[in-house]
């Protein structure tokens, strides 16, 4: 079968004034039409440069500086910008990691769609209209005429990326670019969207480009794989052969760090690679350490009790009590953890997760239900001392920790910020020496005091974000979606670092993840949630080998079953 797209020897610098940098060498890859390729590795491996380079998207100072562009016999980087407009869209189309942020908050999917079709095909009124209509429901969304007049921020994550794959293939294209396409979904949606994109292929004969540091999505549907380190691709073949028996070293690293799904493992393997590594590897004495100054502290064997806890938010306003419309997002939920217990919460995207654990942070107030930390009642009790004096005893480490770090503090004052407000320092040297011991721990050393969130990855800034939650010496850690995004390997550091830190001072950790291998990993009891209940609570091995509920059976059913595959590589 002919290629559709080849690339020979692709280069792809970026000229600062400290001089230049490699973010692509030397890339050779091919597809052909029908078939998935992923692309897989680290942030900065030069994934996402390979798909801006094929459709001339390289930003300033960017620059492609050798190599070919191959698509359906024609070379790319021989073409102006208005032969490559024609390109784009209508011959390759594009599938962005944020569907949120890549469509435009204050217009209708409907005018987005059109104005896509308008520039595309050239065609207007009814026939855009029916062909808009058409392509809503290729791509699974139900009631299209209606859709059409809503706005992105009225869907749900995975319906926002249904449009944004129907926006990629308005213009009928022989290939598509997705990156990232299932970054943040829960595993339901996730297998929704990539059995939508395999199908599309299947169906359109399309040549598909998925990039991604997930493996199990490229388990899922990959046909072919190429691994990337360093702007190079240092090894390509066959989705099985890669994934059970791969030849190079860093795919190996990288395969041995993927959360297992099928047993439980006391450490997740670490891949040395990344910067700052080795220092995840000195280990402190917490018991002699400013940290574990409270480990004698009495506490009671249950850290939380939560009772029929009840809340919902208004979705449409009214005069009336009667006419108002309301979202019931927590219904009647009770479990308790154990002092030392990481207890997990999963579920799909809107199952009540995340605002269960905002509750119990008292970051939201309680409908109705009882909340207890220690014995403690702290449900709606915002002025209470006493409750305040509990509260500190918990702390909140969030998804995304670029929005939830203040960019105009120095981490310096973000991690001392909170020693300041408890008051537990009794100088300014000790002040520092805390924060310095607390960078220590988390591996970024002291260095990183002086420098701003942005000026770290994703994984180190999650790191500082531990760092901060450990400042206020918590006995109770809330983790909601703690390593969503990263790559494999600093997922890897990440949690391995949670459990180090759990072992060492004793915590209790609530631990809300849309990943199951990783909840498998992480905790000892599971509750599965869904619709704002709770469908099943068990031990976490009861629960992945016999569930017993029926929606945890089917939630666990979708789980990418690479383990089958990374048998001989683990």
């Amino acid at each position: 079968m002919a290629e559709l797209l080849e690339i020979k020897g692709l280069d792809v610098s970026f000229f600062t004034r400290l001089g230049s940098i490699c973010a692509v060498r030397n890339a050779s890859i091919t597809v052909k039409p029908g078939e998935v390729l992923g692309i897989v590795g680290e942030s900065g491996a030069g994934k996402s440069t390979i798909g801006n380079a094929i459709i001339n998207l390289i930003e300033p100072p960017g620059k492609i500086t050798n190599g070919e562009i191959l698509f359906q016999d024609k070379n790319l980087r021989t073409l102006n910008e208005n032969e490559m407009l024609n390109i784009r869209g209508q011959k390759i189309g594009m599938i962005f990691q944020d569907p949120q942020t890549s469509l435009n908050p204050v217009r209708t999917i409907g005018a987005q769609l059109l104005e896509t079709i308008n520039s595309t095909k050239e065609l207007f009124g009814k026939l855009a209209y029916q062909n808009a209509i058409d392509l809503l429901k290729s791509v699974g969304i139900e009631q299209p005429e209606a859709r059409m007049k809503a706005y992105p921020h009225q869907f749900s994550g995975g319906m926002r990326q249904r449009v944004v794959i129907a926006l990629a293939l308005a213009g009928d294209p022989d290939l598509i670019i997705a990156d990232e396409p299932t970054t943040a979904l829960d595993v339901s949606t996730q297998a929704q969207i990539l059995d939508l994109i395999k199908a599309l292929c299947v169906e359109r004969q399309l040549g598909v480009i998925i990039v991604t540091h997930d493996i199990g999505v490229v388990s899922n549907i990959a046909d072919r794989v190429a691994v990337m380190y360093g702007g190079s691709i240092v090894e390509t073949g066959g989705v099985k052969k890669i994934l059970s028996s791969p030849d190079h070293h860093y795919t190996k690293s990288l395969l041995a760090a993927v959360p297992r799904g099928d047993v439980k493992i006391k450490r997740f393997a670490a891949i040395d690679y990344i910067e700052g590594a080795a220092q995840f590897h000195k280990r402190i004495a917490v018991a002699e350490h400013w940290l574990g100054e409270r480990l004698t502290d009495k506490k009671s064997e249950i850290a939380i009790v939560i009772t029929d806890l009840n809340k919902r938010f208004v979705l449409k306003k009214a005069l009336f009590k009667q006419n108002r419309i309301y979202n019931q997002a927590v219904k009647d939920v009770s479990f308790s953890i154990k002092t030392g217990e990481t207890f997990g919460l999963v579920g799909e995207s809107g199952s009540g997760k995340s605002t269960v654990a905002r509750l119990v942070a008292g970051l939201l107030s309680i409908d109705r239900g009882s909340v207890k930390i220690f014995d403690k009642e702290i449900a709606n009790k915002p002025q209470d001392k006493q409750v305040l004096a509990v509260q500190r005893e918990l702390q909140m480490i969030f998804q995304d920790p670029f929005s939830s770090l203040n960019a105009k503090m120095s981490v310096e004052d973000i991690i001392t910020e909170p020693i300041r407000y408890y008051k537990t320092a009794k100088s300014k040297d000790e002040l520092n020496q805390i924060a310095n011991d607390l960078l220590d721990h988390v591996g970024l050393g002291k260095k990183a005091l002086y420098k701003y969130p942005h000026e770290f990855s994703g994984g180190q800034r999650q790191r500082i974000s531990i760092a901060r939650a450990l400042a206020a010496r918590p006995k109770i850690l809330i983790c909601d979606e703690p390593t969503s995004s990263l790559d494999v390997s600093v997922q890897a550091h990440i949690l391995n670092l949670l459990k180090d830190l759990q072992e060492e001072l004793k915590l209790t950790m609530l631990f809300i993840s849309h990943d199951l291998p990783v909840i498998r990993q992480m905790c000892d009891r599971v509750a599965v949630m869904r619709y704002g209940s709770i469908c099943e609570i068990a031990e976490t091995n009861d629960l992945f080998n016999t569930p017993k509920n029926a929606y945890s059976k089917h939630l666990l059913g979708l789980m990418p079953k690479i383990h089958t595959l990374l048998s001989k590589t683990i």
